[in-house]
């Protein structure tokens, strides 16, 4: 069962849940995988999980690709949001319409998953994520397999778009000026104090708060941590009531303190799509 007892039952899905549920009609699963290896010199590539979904998946999913087929090609920064009548597009080719249920996981700290999730909420779907991941699935005991995925025809997928899920450094540089919003790092604390300058520049942005993302789930089984544990943490940043936006390195672990702040019942949250990668580029300012 999931650690996490949630305002919002219908977001997070334990693996006892998803192996009852397995091949229903109506049901999608994705592994939405993607991995950031970092070298000795501290270049970082950015590889898909495909090739490591072949070798082992849940049964009867997919594997959808963050890289190219859910961002946008027009953008510099790797992972930004297509425009919503693109993106729904993109789902609604893999067989997402009005009437399926998604799971969503991934293989690492779920936000991967939360990152596809942020973005079908964006375009007004819902979703569900799998809590753990492919790593708590595999240490429940349940199966995996190599089997091609299902053929899925596409899929009529409506469009209700929510812009207000996605914000930008100008909106940002408001917010450090009025403190209207809680800012919050979704990055490790070494990056949000400055000791690791993985985006160019060592420092946070001015006035954000910490919340680590890899710090949300137990190392183990990669379940989230109990939501009253979480709960004390989201609190003392400021981000439990009110305004709030996440950021990282590049929009994905951001989605995942925003995931998080949802299951607790915050949902004026909005992730700054291209975080520190922008922020950086724009030479905007952070402090240590």
């Amino acid at each position: 069962m999931t650690n996490a007892t949630s305002n919002s039952p219908d977001a997070l899905v334990s693996t006892d849940w998803l192996a009852a549920e397995l091949g229903a009609p109506d049901l999608l699963v994705f592994d939405a995988t993607v991995f950031l290896n970092r070298s000795d010199d501290g270049t970082v590539s950015i590889d898909s999980g495909a090739d490591a979904w072949a070798e082992a998946h849940i049964p009867t999913s997919g594997h959808l690709d963050l890289i190219e087929e859910l961002s946008d090609p027009t953008s510099p920064l790797g992972f930004t949001a297509p425009p919503p009548d693109t993106l729904a597009a993109a789902f609604a080719a893999r067989g997402v319409g009005d009437g399926t249920r998604v799971v969503l996981y991934d293989a690492v700290f779920n936000m991967w998953a939360t990152r596809v999730w942020w973005l079908l909420r964006s375009i007004g779907s819902d979703a569900l994520v799998l809590d753990g991941g492919l790593v708590a699935w595999q240490h429940d005991g349940y199966d995996t397999t190599t089997d091609p995925e299902p053929d899925r025809p596409a899929a009529t997928l409506r469009v209700d778009p929510h812009p207000e899920l996605f914000t930008d450094s100008t909106a940002v540089e408001a917010v450090i000026s009025s403190g209207s919003a809680c800012i919050l790092n979704a990055l490790t604390a070494d990056n949000h104090n400055g000791n690791d300058a993985a985006y160019g520049r060592p420092g946070h942005i001015p006035g954000a708060e910490n919340v680590s993302a890899m710090g949300l789930v137990d190392p183990e089984t990669r379940r989230y941590r109990p939501l009253a544990e979480l709960r004390s943490e989201f609190e003392a940043a400021g981000a439990l009531d009110g305004p709030t936006i996440t950021y990282c390195g590049g929009g994905i672990a951001a989605t995942s303190d925003a995931f998080v702040l949802h299951l607790l019942g915050n949902d004026d949250v909005a992730v700054y799509d291209g975080s520190l990668r922008d922020w950086t580029t724009r030479g905007l300012p952070l402090e240590c």
